[in-house]
C-alpha cells in the first residue's frame, strides 16, 4: 500500500508526470515508438514473457533468445529468427544445438511454420564441419527444429546450396489476445504494470494525466498525501507497540515488525545463542544448502539437537533481500499455524541485523532424495509408507486450513526421514496461501510468478502462472517417480530426452514399457505379483503428471489411492 502511494506521489509531483511504466520517447526496434502492451522493455511492466530487448531488437522465450523481425499487433504474431553463435568456419552452419519448445510459452507456431520448413542436402561444404547428433538430424529433418512439429506435417523440399536457408528465414508465432490473462489491461488507457498481489488482478493499469485534469489531479494528490500521513502515523504507534526489547542499537526492520505483530507467535531466539550453537556457524556444522540459505546442525543450551537455517544475506541487491525476508515471514507465518506429524516443526526464530534465522526440529536420518539416489537401500514397502505420508501432509495443506497452502517446492530434497523411517515435509519458504476466486465457490487460485525446483515445476502453471493445489500434486507425482526408479527429477548424464524423468517415464508408460525404467533394486527383490503395486503407483504418478490441472486427481483422492495399494501390499505380505 505505502509502495503505491510513493509511486502516485511521484506521478503527480514530478514534472513530467512521468511513471516508471511511461512510455519511452526513445524508439525501441522494430517498434517505431516505445512498445504497447503486452509488450515492454522495462522489468515489471507488461507481460512478464513479452519482455523486450531494445538494443539488440530480441525477445526471450522459454531461455531462448529470438531476433524479432517484424511485429504485427493487428493480428498477433511476432516473426522471430534464433539468435545463434558464428560457426567455427565460414562454410559451417550455423545451427542450434537443441530443438525450440514453446509449450510453457504463451506463443504459438502459425498453422503453415512447419509446412515451409526446407531440407537440405549433404554437402561436402559441411562435411568437415563438427555437427552434433541433433544438428545433423536437422539438415534432412527440418521438423526437428521445433517439438510440435511431426513429419507427418511436412513436405521436405531440398535446397543443396545454402544450408543457412533454414535459419535465416523468419518464422511466425501468435497468441491469444482474447485470454482472460489480458482482459485488466484490454481497456487500459494508461500503461499496464505486472502486479502479483492480487490474484483477480495480475496487471495494474495506470492511467495518464493529461493538461484537461490538473485540478483533479491535484485534488488526488492531497487525497494520498493525507492518507499516506495518517498510515505513517499509524505505522509508527505499530512499530512503538510492537518493538521487542533488544540489546544494542539500530532501528527495527519491516520483517521484525511483522514477527512481532504475529499470532501466534513462536519463541526468539538471541543472535548470539545460536551462534554459541552452531559453534560460530562453522562450515563442519552445516547439514544442508538451499536456495535461500544453509542448514546447520546446532546445540541448544538445554542439551537439545536442532537445524538451524540462516538466510542467505544479499544486502546490495534490493530484491533478492526482499525475496529473502519474503521467505523468512513465509516460513514463520505458515508453521507457526498449522500442526501435523509429517510437517517440519518450528521451534523459533531469530530475526537480527546480522542474520535472519530459523530453528527447526532435527530430523537426523537425512532426506528422501539421499535414501532414494544415494544410499538405494529403501524396501518398496517402505517407499509405499513414505508416498503416503507425504500426501497425508498435502491433503493437510490443501484441504484442512482455509485458506489452502500451496508447497510450492515438493520435492526429494525437502522431504526428511526420520530414524524409524516417518518423514516430515519441510521448507516452506516457498509457499502461499491460496485466495478465494470472486468467481468460485469451491475452487482455490492465485496468479504469481513461477518459482520452484526444474524438474517439479507444474507445467501450466509455468504457462499460465495460475497456481492452485494442483501444482503441488503435480511435483508429488515426480518425487512417486523418484521412489519407482531410483532415477534423479532432472539428471544432464541422461540422453537428451531423458533429461526430465517426468517426460521419460510418462513416455515410458504409454508404449507400455515401465519395466525399463523400474528401480533395478526393487526388480531383484520384490516377487512378482507385488510388481502391481509397482505399476500401480507409477500409473498413479502419470495422472498426477497430467498437462491440464483439471486432470489431476487432488491430494485426497492420491491419499487414497496410495491408502489402498499399500493395504493391497500388505495382505500380500502377509
Amino acid at each position: 500500500m505505502s509502495s503505491l502511494l510513493l509511486l502516485l506521489l511521484f506521478f503527480f509531483f514530478s514534472p513530467s508526470h512521468s511513471l516508471p511504466c511511461s512510455p519511452s520517447p526513445t524508439p525501441c526496434p522494430p517498434f517505431l515508438s516505445s512498445p504497447s502492451f503486452p509488450f515492454s522493455s522495462i522489468p515489471g511492466c507488461g507481460h512478464p514473457s513479452f519482455q523486450i530487448n531494445c538494443s539488440s531488437s530480441s525477445i526471450i522465450i522459454n531461455s531462448i533468445p529470438f531476433l524479432i523481425l517484424s511485429i504485427s499487433i493487428s493480428s498477433n504474431s511476432l516473426h522471430l529468427s534464433p539468435l545463434l553463435p558464428s560457426p567455427p568456419f565460414s562454410h559451417c552452419p550455423s545451427l542450434p544445438l537443441h530443438p525450440i519448445n514453446l509449450s510453457s510459452s504463451p506463443f504459438l507456431l502459425l498453422h503453415n511454420v512447419c509446412h515451409s520448413l526446407p531440407c537440405f542436402l549433404n554437402s561436402s561444404s559441411s562435411s568437415s564441419c563438427s555437427l552434433s547428433y541433433f544438428q545433423n538430424q536437422l539438415l534432412s529433418q527440418p521438423h526437428r527444429l521445433f517439438t510440435s512439429c511431426h513429419s507427418s506435417n511436412h513436405s521436405c523440399r531440398s535446397h543443396p546450396h545454402s544450408t543457412n536457408l533454414l535459419l535465416n528465414t523468419s518464422f511466425s508465432v501468435t497468441w491469444n489476445r482474447n485470454d482472460s490473462y489480458f482482459s485488466n489491461c484490454s481497456s487500459c488507457h494508461g500503461v499496464c504494470a505486472f502486479n502479483d498481489s492480487l490474484p483477480s488482478k495480475p496487471f495494474l493499469c495506470i492511467p495518464f494525466g493529461n493538461s484537461h485534469s490538473s485540478h483533479r489531479s491535484l485534488l488526488l494528490a492531497l487525497f494520498f498525501v493525507g492518507v499516506f500521513l495518517v498510515l505513517s502515523i499509524l505505522v509508527v504507534a505499530l512499530l512503538r507497540r510492537c518493538r521487542p526489547e533488544r540489546g544494542g542499537g539500530g532501528g527495527e526492520s519491516a520483517t521484525a515488525v511483522f514477527i512481532q505483530c504475529h499470532f501466534p507467535r513462536p519463541p526468539s531466539f538471541s543472535y548470539e545463542i545460536l551462534r554459541a550453537a552452531t559453534n560460530g556457524f562453522d562450515h563442519r556444522c552445516k547439514i544442508g544448502d538451499g536456495g535461500f540459505g544453509s542448514v546447520f546442525l546446532a546445540h541448544l543450551p538445554d542439551g537439545r539437537a536442532a537445524a538451524v537455517k540462516r538466510l542467505h544475506a544479499r544486502p546490495n541487491t534490493s530484491v533478492s533481500s526482499s525475496s529473502t525476508s519474503d521467505s523468512f515471514c513465509n516460513e514463520i507465518f505458515i508453521l507457526s499455524s498449522v500442526k501435523h506429524p509429517n510437517l517440519v516443526r518450528l521451534h523459533g526464530y531469530c530475526c537480527d541485523p546480522r542474520g535472519l534465522l530459523l530453528v527447526y526440529d532435527y530430523v537426523p536420518n537425512g532426506t528422501l532424495a539421499d535414501h532414494i539416489h544415494h544410499k538405494r537401500s529403501l524396501s518398496w514397502p517402505v517407499r509405499v509408507e513414505i508416498a503416503v505420508q507425504i500426501a497425508a501432509a498435502l491433503e493437510y495443506l490443501h484441504f484442512e486450513l482455509k485458506p489452502p497452502v500451496v508447497h510450492r517446492d515438493v520435492t526429494s530434497s525437502n522431504i526428511f526421514v526420520e530414524r524409524d523411517m516417518r518423514i516430515k515435509v519441510g521448507d516452506f519458504g516457498l509457499s502461499r496461501l491460496l485466495a478465494l476466486p470472486q468467481d468460485s465457490s469451491d475452487e482455490y487460485i492465485r496468479r504469481t510468478g513461477p518459482q520452484g525446483t526444474p524438474g517439479y515445476l507444474d507445467p501450466e502453471y509455468h504457462r499460465s502462472f495460475r497456481l492452485t493445489e494442483k501444482s503441488d500434486v503435480y511435483s508429488f507425482g515426480v518425487v512417486m517417480l523418484e521412489l519407482v526408479t531410483g532415477m534423479m527429477a532432472v539428471d544432464t548424464g541422461r540422453d537428451e530426452r531423458d533429461v526430465s524423468l517426468a517426460e521419460m517415464v510418462v513416455g515410458r508408460i504409454q508404449v507400455g514399457m515401465l519395466h525399463q525404467v523400474v528401480d533395478p533394486m526393487l526388480m531383484r527383490h520384490v516377487e512378482r505379483p507385488a510388481l502391481a503395486s509397482i505399476e500401480a503407483v507409477a500409473e498413479l504418478a502419470f495422472r498426477c503428471l497430467a498437462g491440464d490441472q483439471d486432470d489431476r486427481p487432488d491430494s485426497r483422492e492420491v491419499g487414497e489411492e496410495l491408502k489402498r495399494i499399500r493395504n493391497q501390499l500388505q495382505d500380500y505380505l502377509r
